[in-house]
């Protein structure tokens, strides 16, 4: 029993010396492998080339589908980001221009409020098939409004109230193909003196119609020889009763004689953009005409302004 303990134990020292022995002879720098080294060298390759390449393609393949849903979520979010920024930029171009729309009626308020009672309104209908013709405000009788009541943005003249409801107006434009109320007009002339002095005429016409191909309103009946040039501004006169004095409405473009050669036909250039109708105000004149023809101040006026004089048109 000793002695083949003695043997197991023999012959696992001599299989430790052997193994140091190869392990060490193995593991020296050598120009030339052994025969049973490159065989299993050989032998482990093919093994390892075996399995390595489909699991890199497994591999490869799930990595391929991560970063593709990796590039999908950060496109997505980018595209969500983009969407946001025109969203925000719209909203900023919009209140910029909000804002300079809502400065100039003040500052056109600041400068006829002095004469005239001012209500402001917003534009909340406009049909595309009477796109020149009307637009809805958001202001009625509950608000003051009344019909007839000149209606202009901060630039400039646009039309009359044509109809009222207790909470909305209908206003009828000065571009309307179916207006048939004429609007009397001056032109004011500037006039430059010898001595270099300036000074202004006003010469009077009558507004009858509106251009849709050149985009102009027409005004007839300016007395012949009257000196009218180009740029010259076009304001309201107040003659009729209805429309105030002095709401711009336009600058001369050219000047034409009619077709009798006795009066002159100027085209002008609106000074309100017909295309941008978001906010209005509602022009009251500060007095009336009677039925008699006499001049009444309205209750929130105290003082009415001069009687103008006698002639057609609003």
């Amino acid at each position: 029993m000793s002695f083949f303990g003695n043997k197991r134990l023999i012959i696992v020292l001599v299989g430790l010396v052997l193994l140091i022995t190869i392990v060490g002879f193995t593991s020296r720098e050598r120009s030339k492998l052994s025969w049973p080294e490159m065989f299993l060298k050989d032998t482990f390759s093919v093994v390892q080339g075996f399995f390595y390449r489909p699991a890199q393609a497994v591999s490869g393949f799930f990595q391929g589908i991560g970063d593709a849903y990796d590039v999908y979520e950060e496109n997505r979010a980018l595209k969500a980001g983009m969407d946001q920024y025109a969203r925000m930029t719209a909203e900023l171009h919009d209140l910029q221009a909000e804002n300079e729309r809502l400065r100039s009626a003040l500052q056109a308020k600041d400068n006829l409020v002095k004469s005239y009672d001012l209500r402001f309104a917003e534009v909340v209908a406009r049909n595309p098939d009477t796109w020149n013709n009307t637009i809805t405000i958001d202001k009625g009788l509950k608000h003051g409004i009344k019909k007839d009541m000149a209606v202009m943005t901060a630039k400039g003249l646009i039309g009359r109230v044509q109809s009222v409801a207790n909470f909305s107006s209908t206003v009828e434009l000065l571009t309307s193909y179916e207006r048939r109320n004429h609007i009397s007009a001056y032109i004011q002339v500037k006039l430059q003196a010898a001595n270099g002095t300036t000074s202004y005429q006003t010469v009077s016409g009558v507004i009858e119609e509106y251009d849709p191909q050149e985009r102009l309103l027409i005004m007839r009946k300016i007395p012949w020889g009257q000196k009218i040039e180009a740029k010259q501004q076009v304001v309201s006169s107040g003659l009729g009763g209805v429309i105030p004095r002095n709401l711009p409405i336009g600058y001369i473009v050219r000047v034409e004689p009619d077709d009798y050669g006795l009066t002159q036909t100027a085209y002008i250039q609106p000074s309100a953009d017909f295309s941008q109708l978001n906010e209005v105000m509602v022009v009251e004149r500060s007095f009336t005409f009677t039925p008699t023809g006499e001049l009444v101040p309205n209750q929130q006026t105290q003082t009415p302004p001069a009687p103008p004089a006698a002639g057609g048109g609003q």
